[in-house]
């Protein structure tokens, strides 16, 4: 049997504690919010990129809006211009 502690063992515990969720189910949640803010911002550009535009957003309404949802990542991305958001999409 391992001994070794989850890293966020504090913050299941809360969430356990604070919410109906199980042990596993609260482990799973912090690493899929690890996940979510994990992302690399040329990923995150390609991927919110890819989803406004099946909502049929044009990419003048794209870019900058993509601009402005990285600069208000919990992970701070790099701030980029909209020549270089066009970029990582079209390379």
């Amino acid at each position: 049997m391992s001994t070794a502690r989850h890293p966020f063992e504090d913050l299941i515990g809360h969430l356990t504690r604070t919410t109906s969720l199980g042990p596993g189910e609260a482990a799973r949640v912090v690493a899929d919010v690890l996940t979510y803010f994990g992302e690399p911002a040329e990923e995150y550009v390609r991927r919110r990129h890819g989803e406004l535009k099946s909502r049929g957003l044009t990419n003048d309404q794209i870019f900058p809006r993509i601009s402005a949802e990285l600069a208000g990542r919990r992970v701070a991305a790099p701030e980029l211009t909209l020549r270089q958001l066009r970029r990582i999409v079209y390379g």
